[in-house]
């Protein structure tokens, strides 16, 4: 059955193309031909010692690509199809991975590692392979350390694979007692210690009831806590990682140990090589996350009562660690800023700095003041930068009463370092603490502004100039720019920035087209800017708005006329017409929404969509994206009239409707379909064959991205309401499917947070859909024709009321729907909304919601019941 693969993994590896490609192909017949032959003889293979260690890691590799995929559909077509292989084959696949742990090869052993915890991520959900975990932990007690250390790394990968609810408790038990063990300051060998806090790290899910026990927590915290000071940097490094993830897990159970962890991790921030340094770091800033989660719930929370009790560990270390942070500031690297990756102690340290601020509010703020002032004005750039970065850490979570004052005074200073100063880095920074200062504290809340009639004009000044400085810094200028026209959103009919329009619309053109705005993503910044800037703006700037659309046409028909580029050039290309695209999007929105620029509109908008198709033409998913949505926008815009591009555009949209590989691509197209559906009414009907059609289809796909399905659903219900009656022709697919997902969905038990959210969404959809085709057959001479779903419908109602587990959105939708009903159908619903099950506990719960769009949804749908009962 095995057979002699040696020399086909070789080949498979070989410089030579041809060799490459006939070896390959012979492995993908071998596998399609005799499966359970080519998984045994790769099993043999890496459990061979006296193979070349290269075939023998390739082998491993194959297996493990065998089993498991990150497309989850794919997965599951492997998981069925190990569970279904011939048993004896299974067997010795299993035999010949377990016998590779004591293998002398690290790499033949460590793919072994690897490759057991994906079968065992598959088998022993199913109960198979119970002798598993024991005849590892029997490994452990090996005298060879190299076997004792794969088989920690194992256990470790298995625990990273497996619910934790799969394994019972005794053999939990007794796999942290190996792997503790391990860790042991006792065990020699640095190896097996490593795999071992390793191994802990992927356990700490397992070990619920032994965190709950003080004694098995106190022996697990202090080898934790000892391993910290182990003379190898991996191990220091992991076992922080097991203090940063028991921090996240067991925060409720770390009062005891938390004055001997702050002095751990203060030693490491100021002594120990940075990759130590940064996960001690890392371990406030969770705290930190978890101590905001908590008091967030106890707020929102009516009761004023939270799962777990915040113990306050920030707010009591703050003395000791706020200078502990604001020494990491001055450990700046000297090219951080250029860097978009870095990550170093300084940009740690100041990270943490901000999640304390959030944390602790105004208890901050004298602690760090003092800093800033002292280092503000040195002569070193290291403090000066530090001084700006503390200040700009702590400008979310304290209240704009105990900030403002402070921002007013070192305003002017800020303005004028961000021009004078002589080094880069204290300019960026300071770039970047004016933008934080804009993005919370200025706005028409605040009762101070920070930002008035004196200070406007040189705000503005500063920035535009600053906007010349090299990429990082101007990046950060364009930032704040933003921050500077979010602020005067909703400021009213005429807005400070209104004098100066012009001037920064210019300035960021400019910006556009610096030979070196690929650099530190300045292009895309000055982009963003000027789309806020459009879109905070107000109607006496339309015409400067309108100046504008022509400015950005020449530059996307520029773009579309380019030749003969590189593919570095073309990717640059793309990327540039997908900026173009988005800011002609916001200003269709900004201009369509104004009655006096509206009717231009309908002057250029041939020109303008005539571009858009030839952007199509440019294969690129963010260009084909924004023109999506551009497109959407204008739609929306125009109205009826769009109508007439119909024809042209639909062999786009349904080119867009089936790209299930560029999944976003496909997603924005089903939204936009929306939008046309709300511009045309039932102008849209001769389309829509093509677009039900294929809308179906993409719902009964599973090889399309699971994101899409919720707004797929909805576009059926934005179908049904632009076309009303004339939907009857699609009704018995539309509600077939969406039946049999409303039964898929109703229940969510089992699920873990994540995948309940995504399940919300798909009912939301769901929902929207029903609402759509209620809406859209309302005072219809063919109302009759929706009677026989209704008790369907009512049933996925009672079914999703029941799992009491709705988000707000899901849950104003539904009693929305169940208001549709009643409203479309009147009498023929009354009896059958009498007989269910929830809907009047469902109706009260709604109408008493704190939610006011809930309790309006609810008023209304009452109205509708009371109206259909009483016929």
């Amino acid at each position: 059955m095995a057979m002699e693969v040696t020399q086909v993994l070789l080949n498979a590896q070989s410089i030579d193309g041809n060799v490459r490609k006939h070896a390959e192909d012979t492995l993908r017949q071998f596998q399609e031909q005799n499966l359970p032959g080519f998984l045994v003889s790769l099993s043999g293979e890496l459990a061979s010692e006296d193979k070349p260690v290269d075939s023998r890691k390739l082998a491993g590799l194959i297996l493990k690509n065998a089993l498991d995929a990150k497309d989850e559909s794919r997965k599951q077509e492997l998981v069925q199809r190990w569970l279904s292989l011939d048993p004896v084959a299974k067997t010795q696949v299993k035999s010949c991975l377990l016998q590779t742990l004591s293998s002398l090869a690290l790499d033949a052993r460590s793919t072994a590692t690897q490759v057991i915890a994906k079968v065992a991520g598959i088998e022993l959900p199913q109960k198979q392979w119970p002798e598993l975990i024991g005849s590892l932990l029997s490994n452990i007690h090996q005298v060879p350390t190299h076997v004792k250390q794969a088989t920690l790394e194992t256990l470790g990968y298995l625990c990273e694979e497996v619910s934790p609810h799969i394994v019972d408790q005794d053999q939990v038990n007794k796999i942290l007692t190996a792997v503790v063990q391990g860790m042991n300051a006792s065990e020699g060998n640095n190896d097996v210690r490593l795999a071992a806090t390793r191994a802990l790290y992927n356990a700490l899910g397992f070990a619920q009831a032994n965190f709950g026990n003080d004694m098995e927590r106190d022996y697990i915290m202090r080898v934790v806590c000892e391993t910290t000071m182990s003379p190898e940097v991996k191990i220091r490094q992991a076992a922080f990682e097991c203090l940063v993830s028991i921090a996240a897990m067991y925060y409720e159970k770390l009062a005891p140990y938390i004055q001997d962890i702050y002095n751990i991790t203060a030693k490491a921030v100021r002594s120990d090589e940075e990759p130590v340094a940064l996960q001690a770091i890392e371990f406030w800033s969770t705290i930190c996350d978890e101590e905001t989660d908590i008091l967030e719930e106890y707020m929102g929370d009516s009761n004023g009562d939270s799962d777990i009790r915040c113990f306050y560990f920030i707010k009591q270390a703050l003395p000791a660690l706020i200078p502990l942070l604001l020494e990491t500031l001055l450990k700046q690297e000297e090219d951080q800023d250029l860097d978009e990756g870095a990550w170093n102690i300084a940009m740690a340290g100041g990270t943490c700095l901000g999640l304390v601020a959030r944390t602790v509010g105004d208890d901050i703020v004298p602690l760090v003041m003092p800093f800033i002032e002292e280092n503000i004005t040195k002569p070193d750039w290291r403090q000066r930068e530090a001084a700006s970065y503390a200040f700009g850490s702590i400008l979310e979570g304290p209240s704009p009463d105990k900030l403002a004052p402070l921002v007013n005074h070192a305003l002017p200073f800020m303005l004028s370092a961000l021009v004078k100063d002589p080094n880069n880095h204290v300019k960026d920074t300071t770039a970047w603490t004016l933008g934080r200062m804009f993005e919370f504290l200025h706005s028409s809340i605040v009762g101070t502004p920070i930002i008035n009639e004196g200070n406007c004009q040189q705000i503005i000044t500063v920035l535009l100039q600053s906007m010349k400085d090299v990429p990082n810094v101007a990046e950060k200028a364009c930032g704040a720019l933003y921050f500077l026209a979010q602020g005067y959103e909703d400021f009213g009919p005429t807005s400070p920035l209104t004098p100066f329009f012009q001037e920064i619309i210019q300035s960021l053109l400019t910006v556009t087209h610096r030979e070196d705005a690929t650099e530190s993503r300045l292009r895309t910044s000055a982009y963003e800017t000027l789309n806020e800037v459009v879109r905070c703006s107000t109607d006496e700037t339309a015409p400067l708005v309108l100046q504008l659309v022509s400015a950005i046409m020449m530059e996307l028909h520029k773009c579309l006329e380019a030749q003969n580029l590189s593919s570095e050039e073309r990717e640059k290309r793309s990327e540039l017409i997908g900026l173009l695209c988005g800011c002609m999007q916001v200003i269709i929105q900004k201009l369509g929404s104004l009655e006096g620029t509206k009717y231009v509109f309908l002057q250029i908008s041939d020109q303008i969509m005539q571009l858009f198709f030839r952007v199509f033409s440019c294969r690129n998913a963010t260009a084909h994206e924004e023109a999506m949505l551009a497109i959407g926008a204008l739609a929306y815009a125009i109205g009826p009239d769009f109508a007439k591009y119909m024809p042209e555009f639909y062999k786009f949209l349904e080119m867009d409707l089936q790209n299930f590989e560029e999944y976003q691509v496909c997603a924005v197209t089903v939204g936009v379909v929306g939008d046309i559906c709300r511009a045309l009414e039932d102008k849209i009907l001769p389309y829509c064959d093509g677009i039900m059609t294929q809308l179906l289809k993409n719902l009964s796909s599973d090889n399309l991205h699971r994101s899409v399905k919720p707004p797929l659903f909805s576009c059926i219900g934005d179908i049904a309401l632009a076309i009303g009656d004339n939907f009857n022709k699609y009704l018995m697919y539309a509600m077939n499917t969406l039946q049999l997902a409303a039964e898929m969905y109703a229940h969510t038990s089992g699920f873990d947070d994540e995948m309940t959210e995504y399940v919300n969404s798909l009912r939301n959809g769901i929902l929207e859909a029903y609402s759509g085709i209620f809406q859209g057959f309302k005072n219809s001479s063919k109302t009759q024709l929706l009677i026989p779903y209704a008790p369907h419908i009512l049933q996925f109602l009672d079914s999703i009321y029941m799992e009491k587990d709705m988000d707000e959105v899901v849950m104003k939708t539904a009693i929305g729907v169940l208001g549709d009903l009643a409203d479309t159908l009147g009498s023929n619903a009354g009896s059958l909304i009498q007989q269910s099950l929830s809907s009047r506990d469902f109706l009260n719960e709604c109408l008493t919601s704190e939610d006011n769009l809930i309790k309006e949804s609810a008023e209304w749908a009452k109205l509708a019941i009371t109206r259909a009962i009483s016929v």
